[in-house]
This record gives C-alpha cells, structure tokens and sequence, in this order.
C-alpha cells in the first residue's frame, strides 16, 4: 500500500493540546480503530517538541484519503501531505526519483523493497537491494548443521518470481519418449529424498581479490547449508524417458531480465551434461530444513546439485529440456567459467565442483581475547570429497591439526576446532587450512580471475591478545 509523510503545523497561539477537550478529541481521531475506519494505517507519530509541529508516517489507497482523515488538523493549521518510500524502496528502486517499474503481468514479481527489508530484518548483509543479494557475516555462521532458512545467503541475477502454487507445472521435454506436464502435487506424490547440502556462490570472497574484479562484492558469507527434501532427479527423468541421442540436461527458471549484450529479456538457465546429471545425485527440492521452500529460495521448485557451485542449483524451476548438443547461453558459456593462459592461449574451465576451503568463525576478525586458553573454530567444505582435516597456525607457529566435529560429510560443510593457549599480549594471526580426501589443498593465494570466482585462499583472522 502507498506510504505517505504527513506534516501538520499550527501556530502557537492556536495550539490545540492546549485546550484539553480539544486535545482529547484530536488524540480519539489518532486512534488506531478509528484512523482504520478512513481506510488509513498508522505507521508512526511524532511531535517536533517546542516547534507545533506533527508528523505522521500513515499508508492508505491513495491520496484523498489521507487529506480527508487529516480535515480535522487542515482547520487547525496547515497540512502537508507528501507521497513516500522506505529507504529499502527507494534503494531497490535505484533513487529517490524513480518510479516504481510496471509489474510483468506474465512473470509476477516480488516486491523489491519488501523483499529487501525482509532480508536486513533477518539479519544479511545486503549488497544489492534489486536483484536481492546478501550474505551472513562469518561470526553467525557458526551454529549446527544448517542454517536457518531466514539466514541462508541469497543470490539473485533478476527479479523473484512469485509463482502461484496452483496454476505452475513442470515441463519435461525435447528429447524424450514421455513429455510431462506436473503440478506440484505430482511432485509431492513421487518418491523423495532428503539431503543435507551446503550450496555455496561462486563470487564468494570476491572482494579479497586484487586487482579488484566486477560482481557483486561478497566477503565470506555467501556459503550456507540447508536440508533440501525433494524428487530426484534421475526418477523425473526415467520417467520421461530420455532418448538415446540425449547428450545435456537443461534447467529453466521462471527468473528472467535483461543481460550486457542481450537486446531482448532473457531467462536465467544452466545445463548438465546427461553424466553430469546421472552422478550429480541432483534433487528437484520442493522443500528446505523441513519447510515449503521459500519464496527467495525458489518456490515451488528448484534443482539442488550436491558439491557444485550454486549456479547450478536453479530456482523456481519450470522446464527440464533435453537436447543432443552442448548447451550455449548466458548464464551458462558467457558467465561462469575461470579463464586461464596456457600455452600463449586463453583457455576456459567451466565451473563444477566447488574448491576445497577452510573458514575461521571463532574468534571473530579484529576481536580482543584474553591470554591463556583460547578455542578456535571454524567450518570447513569441498565438492570434490570429504574433508581429511583442517589444520590452525598462530603466527609463525607450527601448523596444528584441528579435531574434526562429527562424521565425515560427503555434500555438506564440517565442523572443526583446535583448543590451544595464547600467552603473550599482542597482535596474532590465525590462519587454518583445509585438505579434502581427493588430497586438494587450500592454496596460500587465490587465483585471480576475470570474473573472481572459486577464491578459496587462506583468509586469516586478526585478534589482539590482551
């Protein structure tokens, strides 16, 4: 509903708290059943002390209704009424002269600014209004298995789509002998699996790159774990029956915008190829931490691709298609890979497997701790395999194996800490490092790239003994 910024002011001889009756009526006019009966709703109030002036931050249809509820404060003075927006709108919006965007009558949206407030009310750190971005800061990673879903990280490239449960279906075409067409309840009456999985952006450490690459800017805390319950994907896909010149598996989000180079709106889509797809173990997720899936999590329906870049995990999920040849499209061979130079050519490695990486959450960064015992903890993961174990240095002292927390996970981050002592006050460096079963071992320095993706360098983390 419309937001609007009232400004009343009388002059001080004519003060209508003054006279109490006539203060009494005007506080009865205020009250929250009677402001409901104009068809208003009262945000907020507030008298400039000294100054005869009232300000009221009030929402209603539009306009005219909010003159006629203030008539009563027009003959006591003068009246103001100005159209307006939270700060949330108007970041999401681009400025405070833009207008509002026409919905897509095709593709309802989710309110930017309502989507934007919600996330900084869940505590992320936004770093776009519109499309959504934020993270979690590193200190409230820690915790148990997954995270909440209200504290999952959120990346978006286009708008959120709200999707209506009743009226969306999933198509399953191109080369298959069975074309399907399934509502949400055919998904909810197929077989189903729960995993718990740890879906991670590719940009995430972007910011510590240098030289500094375009993309969002995240920190640390583009990283999350969630149990995703859904149909897998190989029993959709043995249903349609794929045929025997199938080579790749494209997903099709209801997510759609414009792109650099790209005259026309495109929809955000990724691909598999049919291997991929078979040993992915990928699920089609209609639910998170026991939950609906949430609406920026991709409601109804998303792709979760265990140990991968999230990228791949597409929401709002509305067409698998099968064809006979590589997939070509934005978001799949011009966005997403890691260029290199080999032999005086560049060469471009698409990107899968999320890298092995070892994250630091306790002591927080820049921290003050007393001297003597100190506990350090952290999470660490990979997509290639299991963590083997994770090792904490202190300064230039000897790297030391942290004690690993729980079992082995194939698909989601590990717990881990190291209790050790610190006894001299001071400056300390903590750095720890992780190694997977596959022997992959978290390098010293990230591998710059044009796009900063797979920064899964040692990030150390300064305190101050005192």
């Amino acid at each position: 509903m419309p937001l609007f910024i009232v400004r009343h002011q009388h002059d001080p001889e004519a003060c209508p708290a003054a006279d109490p009756y006539h203060g009494a009526n005007l506080l009865n006019h205020l009250s929250r059943p009677n402001v409901r009966k104009h068809g208003v709703t009262m945000q907020a109030e507030a008298v400039a002390r000294g100054e005869h002036t009232v300000y009221m931050i009030v929402e209603a249809a539009d306009q005219n209704l909010v003159l006629d509820f203030m008539a009563p404060f027009a003959l006591a003075g003068t009246l103001d009424v100005y159209p307006a927006s939270t700060c949330a709108g108007v970041v999401s919006r681009g400025g405070c002269g833009v207008e509002d965007a026409a919905e897509d009558e095709t593709t309802p949206a989710l309110d930017p600014e309502e989507a934007c407030q919600q996330a900084i009310e869940d505590g992320l750190v936004v770093h776009r209004a519109h499309p959504l971005n934020g993270e979690i800061s590193v200190p409230d990673l820690i915790g148990g298995v997954v995270m909440p879903n209200a504290r999952f990280y959120i990346r978006n490239h286009f708008q959120i789509p709200k999707l209506s449960r009743e009226n969306w279906r999933l198509r399953v075409h191109g080369l298959v002998d069975n074309p399907l067409s399934l509502s949400s309840r055919d998904i909810a009456n197929l077989p189903s699996q729960a995993k718990v999985v740890t879906l991670e952006c590719a940009g995430n450490g972007r910011s510590t790159m240098e030289p500094r690459t375009s993309g969002e800017q995240w920190n640390l805390g583009a990283v999350s774990t969630a149990e995703w319950t859904g149909v897998p994907l190989l029993e959709v896909l043995n249903r349609a029956g794929v045929q025997p010149n199938a080579k790749h598996i494209v997903f099709r989000g209801a997510d759609s915008g414009l792109v650099e180079g790209h005259a026309d709106p495109i929809f955000f889509e990724r691909s598999l190829s049919l291997d991929e797809a078979r040993f992915s173990e990928a699920l089609l997720a209609y639910a998170m931490n026991g939950e609906a899936l949430p609406l920026q999590h991709g409601f109804p329906l998303r792709v979760i691709v265990p140990s991968w870049y999230a990228v791949a995990s597409v929401k709002w999920l509305t067409e698998i298609e099968v064809i006979d040849r590589p997939f070509e499209a934005f978001y799949q061979t011009e966005r997403y890979y890691i260029d290199r130079m080999i032999d005086g050519h560049v060469e471009r490695e698409p990107l899968r497997l999320q890298r092995v990486r070892s994250l630091i959450t306790e002591p927080a960064s820049h921290s003050c701790v007393d001297r003597g015992e100190l506990v350090v903890r952290g999470v660490a993961w990979s997509g290639a395999a299991p963590i083997a174990g994770v090792k904490v240095k202190l300064n230039d002292g000897p790297w030391r194996e942290a004690r690993l927390l729980g079992d082995r996970k194939r698909h989601s981050w590990q717990w881990w800490e190291l209790l050790t002592r610190v006894d001299e006050p001071g400056d300390c460096v903590i750095r720890a490092r992780a190694t997977d079963l596959d022997g992959r071992v978290q390098p010293e320095t990230p591998e710059w790239n044009h796009f900063g993706y797979c920064n899964n360098a040692l990030r150390p983390v300064h305190i101050a003994v005192r």
